[in-house]
């Protein structure tokens, strides 16, 4: 049986587009099944047109599908990532959480394994507490969580995160320690999907 791993995400300046497209080839190349999702963008075009990256980055990302409830019955795993937005995930991610309490109820989200990535603009912007944000829904949720940890030197290498690979933004835009964060987003995502794969028995 092959893992479906649903990878779930928001970005408005790109860099958590950058960071999935990454856990995206991971997946697919440790033979992975995936459907890569963005959340439902809640800002107005005023806001978006007031930055030109976000609206680069929404128009690049257009042709992604939109994430629904039945792309979280389909999977096994779960990716998700957002930025901190005041050291809390992005509202688009939460408000589709929050959508989800028919599942929830339904015992339907239940023992789907799950680990997830995060940015801000700088190192101490929240990064750890986005993370540790969307593991407490998935508690409750009744996921299995499977962090980064400290298994893979990619991991201090990026940073030392070892909840989830967290990325740091320079005041242009661009990623710091992109070539480490790549290599410890694609270390996460291969654990995630070999502690997936040996629970269903592959």
């Amino acid at each position: 049986m092959t893992t479906k791993l649903l990878i779930a995400y928001y970005s408005s300046t790109g860099t958590g587009t950058q960071m999935v497209n990454w856990a995206k080839e991971a997946a697919e190349a440790n033979g992975a099944e995936v459907r890569l999702r963005k959340v439902h963008e809640l800002a107005p075009d005023v806001a978006i047109d007031s930055n030109p990256a976000w609206r680069k980055n929404v128009e690049a990302s257009a042709d992604i599908p939109e994430v629904t409830s039945d792309d979280l019955l389909w999977a096994d795993a779960y990716i998700f990532s957002s930025p901190s937005r005041f050291g809390v995930m992005a509202s688009q991610l939460k408000q589709f959480f929050d959508l989800q309490g028919g599942l929830w109820a339904q015992g339907k989200l239940a023992n789907k394994f799950v680990t997830a990535f995060s940015s801000a603009q700088n190192p101490n912007g929240g990064q750890e507490q986005v993370i540790q944000g969307i593991y407490t829904v998935m508690q409750h949720w009744g996921a299995i969580i499977v962090p980064a940890g400290y298994v893979n030197p990619s991991t201090f290498a990026a940073g030392g995160n070892p909840y989830g690979t967290s990325a740091s933004i320079d005041s242009e835009g661009n990623m710091l320690k992109a070539a480490e964060v790549k290599a410890a987003i694609q270390d996460q995502t291969k654990r995630l999907v070999e502690v997936t794969s040996k629970y269903l028995g592959e």
